[in-house]
């Protein structure tokens, strides 16, 4: 369906943070952020919180054809529940679709050809994709009993080293006093706090500045080959993969060596896979080749 003069609404959503995009009929997008939006973990009351405090105030539209939700924990069972809330937060909209990341990210890394799609993120997920849809997923368990790859799993292997002597010390003490926290206060953050998910990933960023430690680069790498060794070796048909996700961008020169040592062949690694799926939903939207797509502010 083509539509003139509106816009559409598109949001990429993890545990940490979700990427909007406001894209216009004329090919013009503007990108805003919020919190993440898990319906698995928040309540109908948080979501709705989110969308309307954090996201509207920054949102200025005219006529809003439709929004394209893909979220972390927007599973088959979630997804009535996501459409709803953004059906009362957004009554302006005539179509509402919500979807799994992993959708999105095999729409973004894949378009339209077949190949292997992942989520290196907070958490960590993967699909086998045929140019159209999901054709087999491994489970990624969450970050207690899988995860692997993720910034989570990172993290947690991570205070496991730091704290059964596995580390130096002195990274130890450093690691202290980056975080302002003590081994108790990171045990009450783990055990006693919601999303233990987010506080564990937080972590990354110490160890992407101190990849010149070679225990730490070790631990990035072990961690990569574990997300390989469990759930792409399932995927037989092809080598071709594509990355989404902050783990693998900022580590993406380790997660490359580990493709090449496992062989894989890595189509692309992108941060975010919002300014895809701009392109994406444009094209099958408003009927606009991405190569006109250009941001506003």
């Amino acid at each position: 369906m083509m539509y003139n003069n509106m816009e559409i609404l598109i949001a990429d959503s993890g545990s940490t943070k979700t990427d909007w995009a406001l894209v216009s009929h004329n090919g013009t997008y503007r990108l805003v952020h919020t919190q993440g939006i898990n319906p698995i973990h928040q309540s109908r009351e948080e979501i709705e919180h989110i969308l309307r405090d954090e996201l509207r105030p920054q949102l200025c539209f005219e006529q809003l054809a439709g929004v394209y939700f893909y979220g972390s924990g927007c599973t088959s069972v979630q997804r009535p529940l996501m459409c709803e809330i953004l059906a009362i937060v957004f009554p302006e909209a005539s179509v509402v679709e919500a979807y799994g990341d992993l959708l999105g990210a095999a729409r973004a890394v894949c378009n339209d050809h077949e190949g292997i799609a992942c989520i290196l993120g907070t958490g960590a997920n993967s699909c086998l994709y045929d140019g159209s849809t999901i054709v087999r997923n491994i489970p990624p368990l969450g970050y207690i009993l899988g995860d692997e790859g993720s910034g989570a799993v990172l993290g947690r292997h991570f205070l496991n080293a730091i704290f059964k002597g596995f580390l130096s010390e002195s990274l130890r003490d450093e690691y202290l006093a980056w975080s302002s926290l003590t081994y108790a206060e990171i045990i009450q953050k783990v055990y006693r706090q919601p999303m233990a998910n987010r506080f564990l990933a937080s972590i990354a960023p110490f160890i992407a500045e101190h990849l010149e430690e070679v225990q730490l680069q070790q631990l990035v790498a072990d961690n990569f080959r574990n997300f390989f060794d469990r759930n792409l070796v399932q995927y037989s048909g092809t080598n071709r993969v594509g990355f989404v996700g902050s783990i693998a961008y900022h580590f993406s020169g380790i997660l490359r060596s580990v493709a090449e040592e496992k062989g894989y062949e890595i189509t692309v690694i992108e941060r975010s896979p919002i300014l895809r799926l701009v392109s994406y939903h444009s094209r099958i939207v408003f009927g606009i080749d991405h190569l006109s797509i250009s941001c506003h502010s």
